[in-house]
Parts: C-alpha cells; sequence; structure tokens
C-alpha cells in the first residue's frame, strides 16, 4: 500500500517551543559541537527528498541542541531487520515502520511505551486505523504519522455519458444502481479482480463483521460469521458488473494498467492510481474523478483499509527524550498540514482533514479515512497475509462455491496460521 502522489512546495516554517517528552534516558550530547546525535530511519518513498531535507533543516532550528541524521531504508525485508536492531544495542533512535507492524514488534518487548506520552499528543484526535494498530495489549507503542487508503476512480466523462452524478452516490444500493447504469449505457461499469481482500475487508466491516477476532487470548478467524457473509456477498453483486479475473488480485494485471485502456469507467485503488492511469494514456488526463467506498447508508462513508505508518521508539536508545521531541514535532499538526500538501497523504488527525480540502483524491481518502480500520491487531497476522486463505475464499465464491462452506474452511485456515505467527 505505498502509492505516493509528489505534489506541492513546502515552506519552511517550523512551530518553535515544543519540549521533550520525557520518561526515558536523559539525552546526553555526542556531535562534535556538544549536540545529541539522533538516529531515524525512514522508508523509502514515504516521503520526498525535499520534504525530508526542509523537515530536517526546520527541526535542527527549532531543537539546536539537537543533530538528526535521517537513514533511508527499504521496504523489502525491513521486518526482519527491525528486528534484529531492536535485539541489539546499537538500534536507531526512532524507526518509521508500517501500521500494521507495530504489534509484531512490540510483542518482542523491543519497543518504549509511549502511553503516557498520548494525550501531549494529541491522540484523542488520531485516525483510529492508525492508532489502534500502533497500540499492543492496552499499551501505546506507535505514534500515527500518515495514512492513505483506497477511494473510487471514475471516468468523469463515462458518468456525464451515462447521466449519473458522482457526488450523489453515497450508499452501496446507489453505487451498484449507477455501475449497472454505465453497463448499460456500452461501457464497463467497473473494474474488480476477485482478490481485492482488503476492499472484501471494509464490506466486511461495514457489516459488523471482522476478518477474526479475540477471546482472551485466543484469536480465530471470523469470515464464516453472518456479517462477514453479507460483506462477502455484497463484493459478489459488485465483482459481477465487471469483467475482472476471478482468480488475481489487483496486480495481476495492474489494475490501473486495464482502466488506462479506456473502456472502464471505475476502480477500487488508492488515489495515485490516476497518475498510473494518465501515464500508460495520457488522452484520459483530466477525465478522472475520486469519490470514497460509499457506505451502507449515507449516514457516513464504507469502512476502509488504513494503510500508512507509525513512529516508534526502540527500547534500547540512549536518547529518548530526544526521540519523542522529533516525534512530536513531526506528528504534531504544523507539520502534518505541510506533509499532507506535499504527499498527498491523509494527515494523522479527523481534526485536520482540511488540510487536504483542495486536493480530490486526497480528500475524498480523509472523508474514508474518518471511518477507517487495520487488520487484526495481533503479531500473527503477518501469517495470515503470507499464506493469504482470504483469497482463495473469495475465488472460490465467485466462481460457484457454496459461500458458507468457503468461508468455514478459510476461516480455519486463518485460525492455524495466526497460531503459527504468534
Amino acid at each position: 500500500m505505498k502509492l505516493r502522489v509528489l505534489a506541492g512546495v513546502l515552506a519552511l516554517v517550523v512551530a518553535g517551543g515544543l519540549g521533550a517528552c520525557s520518561g526515558g534516558p536523559s539525552s546526553s550530547g555526542d556531535s562534535a559541537d556538544g549536540r545529541t546525535t539522533i538516529d531515524v530511519w525512514l522508508m523509502r518513498d514515504s516521503v520526498s527528498t525535499r520534504f525530508q531535507k526542509e523537515f530536517v533543516a526546520g527541526f535542527e532550528a527549532a531543537h539546536p541542541d539537537i543533530e538528526v541524521k535521517v537513514q533511508i531504508q527499504e521496504w523489502d525485508g525491513i521486518g526482519e531487520k527491525v528486528t534484529a536492531a531492536l535485539a541489539g544495542n546499537d538500534a536507531p533512535d526512532v524507526i518509521e515502520t508500517g501500521n500494521t507492524q507495530v504489534a509484531q514488534f512490540a510483542q518482542s518487548g523491543g519497543l518504549l511505551d509511549l502511553s503516557d506520552k498520548v494525550a501531549e499528543l494529541g491522540g484523542g484526535d488520531w485516525l483510529k486505523g492508525l492508532a489502534e494498530p500502533g497500540a499492543y495489549e492496552g499499551r501505546q507503542y506507535g505514534i500515527p504519522y500518515y495514512a492513505a487508503n483506497r477511494v473510487v476512480i471514475y471516468r468523469t466523462d463515462l458518468f456525464e455519458k451515462a447521466g449519473i452524478d458522482a457526488a450523489a452516490i453515497k450508499t452501496r444500493d446507489q453505487w451498484l444502481a449507477a455501475t449497472r447504469k454505465l453497463n448499460s449505457s456500452g461501457t464497463q461499469g467497473i473494474y474488480l479482480p476477485g482478490q481485492m481482500w482488503y476492499a472484501l475487508a471494509g464490506f466486511i466491516w461495514d457489516e459488523g463483521g471482522d476478518l477474526a477476532t479475540r477471546s482472551g487470548s485466543t484469536w480465530k478467524g471470523a469470515l464464516d460469521s453472518p456479517q462477514a457473509l453479507r460483506g462477502m456477498d455484497f463484493y459478489k453483486q459488485l465483482q459481477a458488473l465487471g469483467k475482472g479475473p476471478k482468480d488475481a488480485d489487483e496486480a495481476q494485471p495492474p489494475q490501473a494498467e486495464v482502466m488506462a485502456k479506456g473502456q472502464v469507467a471505475q476502480i477500487i485503488s488508492t488515489p495515485g492510481g490516476a497518475n498510473v492511469v494518465t501515464e500508460n494514456n495520457p488522452d484520459l488526463k483530466g477525465r478522472l474523478g475520486f469519490f470514497p467506498v460509499p457506505g451502507k447508508t449515507a449516514a457516513q462513508p464504507g469502512s476502509v483499509f488504513i494503510g500508512g505508518s507509525d513512529l516508534v521508539v526502540p527500547a534500547a536508545s540512549g536518547k529518548q527524550d530526544a526521540a519523542c521531541t522529533f516525534i512530536k514535532e513531526l506528528t504534531g499538526d504544523a507539520w502534518q498540514r505541510k506533509l499532507a500538501a506535499a504527499m498527498s497523504y491523509v494527515p494523522n488527525k479527523t481534526t485536520l482533514a482540511d488540510a487536504v480540502a483542495a486536493d480530490p483524491g486526497a480528500s475524498a481518502m480523509a472523508a474514508g479515512a474518518a471511518v477507517g480500520r487495520a487488520t487484526p491487531n495481533t503479531p500473527g497476522w503477518a501469517a495470515v497475509e503470507a499464506k493469504n486463505p482470504i483469497k482463495d475464499y473469495m475465488t472460490a465464491v465467485l466462481t460457484g462455491a457454496d459461500a458458507k462452506n468457503a468461508a468455514a474452511n478459510a476461516s480455519m485456515a486463518i485460525t492455524e496460521a495466526m497460531k503459527t505467527g504468534s
């Protein structure tokens, strides 16, 4: 979930006077000029080089006693690298990690408990899809950094031709009706592959279900609940209105490239997918729009999976005060607004949604992010994604298998995978 949209130029403005977070070992000067030097791991392409340099320069100007050294890490293999760093004595002082990875790292005992910082960091307004997976066993280890989620990318010209007002699509039923109308107008109403399980998760959450549930310390798959089955039924209805493959996900073939061929009216994607569409077909520039995934009712958008990053502090860091100061600045309102403008991300707080009001794609994301969620918050979930029985389940149902039986089998597979991964 790392599609990026780079945009905008930032002014070098920093809110000064932010105090250090206390609670860890006191920082001591270790650079040549007596400043405290902190090592920070940020992920490749999470932010532009321009934003990174301007933030670091602004931070060091506001906090002349702290020097920041940023190391860019690759997403490939980062889980193993962070695990090794947390187990050693030379861990960095701040690490950016995927929001759903925090539980895995917290389980090892290698992260600093930041629960007592939540209030001063404005935690009451954090996006739940970032904040909840940043917690483990009731303690907060990850501080929300930024978010991204899926929206509907649509062809404005094809909607206009079919007489459809995208702004009026607020419910699932309206979405289905509009897609049928697009089909009857001679276009392909939607391209939805059979294994887009993140989209399925949102439909399940809207029904009150989940991918897995916890009872005490035990997790078990929950695709066979009545609520989850209703979510799968809606997915089946929507998928049948297009010509997407039933046995592949959105990457095989890349769905944005399919849309670029000119016959598809809608896809479910992060807004960055629109850039891929126009790169492959420049004639579609100016013909793409965005709206949030519709909900069951018009009261709120549909639930979506929230991807993005949290910031964590290794317990082994000897500079926890300076590390917390860095996190407080980067996740504070001033720099969150700048980050949203620069990267078309959703800021980490619901109260900052207006920061992307002028960006149609990011604005649609922010509306969905307000009710977004994350995958089950357990270290064992990584093993589920590795085997991914959800994809096989979806293909089975879409090709005629009995939904209840297929869901029961998939739920058992999820349960077993979580046992091996915990």
